[in-house]
């Protein structure tokens, strides 16, 4: 038996929108991953939208501000009308220190009317909070979250980094139509748990570093690899030890890749689109040649005992260092 990947568009939970099964994370073209240029982000967006992607994924915390009147500039033309524009609020500067989160009702208003003045439109079709606020009950915050909603600010609410009892409780408050967090073949333990609660509650889940940020590209052999300045050099899972025994479990996805004459990340996001037809991968990219590539992922097949050979080979868990570094992941799955 095939494992085939319908075309077709993802509803995104219970909400009036529906987008391409591929969307396209815009985080690197604010300089996450090394320098990054504003005239070769928006070709990037443009060519996204010219081959069909509608998700187009920013945050108000990406360049802090940066990202999101990027992506207004790339919408203007008449392009507005051919996306579903998702961004986040939540993470806060703290000057000298580590990032704050904000989940108050006064925040959650304020953050909207910025990146709507940011981006030059009328309304969000996916808001996000970012990260939750522990401080903040996620019912106060959905409520205010709701608000917007009602006002016509907001088309639809999501969460990201959020754990199952969180999602249950914010569910209640308002509909939640995505989930987003960090989900591929090396990283799926909280995933696939909360994977179990968003599909009882007919919610999708929207993957972000699909693609290992690259190491399930192949792309990274060493940490010699990474540009000077790129936020994969201070990444647990690119330290010297922990990178041997990642790319070690690569090599299945390099070894399928090979055999059906494709790229390794092609083959990466094969499995994750044949997980469901509730999930959608964001991969992110500055260069408009790694859409294509990206998106071609769509046509690679894989049969059920394929897809289960690679699950075995990066089992959940298997992953060596964390998904950021230990104070980073404080804020994350809750």
């Amino acid at each position: 038996m095939t494992v085939t990947v319908s075309k077709s568009p993802r509803k995104l939970g219970g909400s009036t929108l529906s987008v391409f099964p591929i969307g396209l994370g815009l985080m690197s073209l604010s300089g996450a991953y090394g320098k990054a240029d504003d005239a070769e982000g928006i070709k990037v967006i443009h060519h996204a939208i010219d081959r069909g992607v509608t998700l187009l994924d920013s945050s108000d915390m990406y360049g802090w501000g940066h990202n999101e009147t990027l992506l207004g500039k790339a919408l203007t033309g008449g392009r507005r009308d051919n996306v579903v524009l998702a961004t986040k609020f939540g993470q806060v500067q703290r000057p000298g220190g580590a990032n704050g989160v904000d989940g108050t009702p006064a925040h959650v208003k304020a953050a909207c009317e910025a990146s709507l003045k940011r981006l030059g439109v009328e309304v969000i079709d996916l808001y996000y909070q970012h990260r939750v606020d522990p401080n903040v009950a996620i019912e106060e915050t959905v409520g205010a979250m709701a608000d917007l909603v009602k006002a016509g600010k907001v088309k639809a609410l999501g969460l990201s980094e959020a754990k199952p009892e969180t999602i249950r409780r914010a569910h209640k408050t308002h509909p939640i139509a995505a989930v987003q967090s960090e989900y591929s073949l090396l990283y799926r333990r909280d995933a696939e748990e909360t994977l179990e609660t968003t599909r009882a509650l007919g919610i999708s889940f929207v993957a972000y570093s699909p693609l290992g940020r690259s190491l399930l590209t192949g792309s990274v052999k060493q940490a010699s690899d990474i540009p000077e300045g790129d936020g994969r050099g201070r990444h647990p899972r690119f330290a010297a030890d922990n990178l041997a025994r990642n790319l070690s479990m690569v090599a299945a996805i390099e070894a399928m890749a090979k055999a059906k004459g494709c790229a390794p990340g092609q083959v990466a996001l094969a499995w994750l689109l044949a997980q469901g037809t509730d999930i959608v991968p964001i991969p992110g990219t500055k260069q408009a040649a790694r859409v294509d590539q990206n998106l071609a992922a769509l046509e690679v097949a894989l049969s059920a005992g394929e897809a289960a050979q690679l699950s075995n080979a990066m089992p959940p868990g298997a992953a060596a260092g964390g998904r950021y570094a230990d104070a980073q992941m404080k804020a994350v799955y809750l």
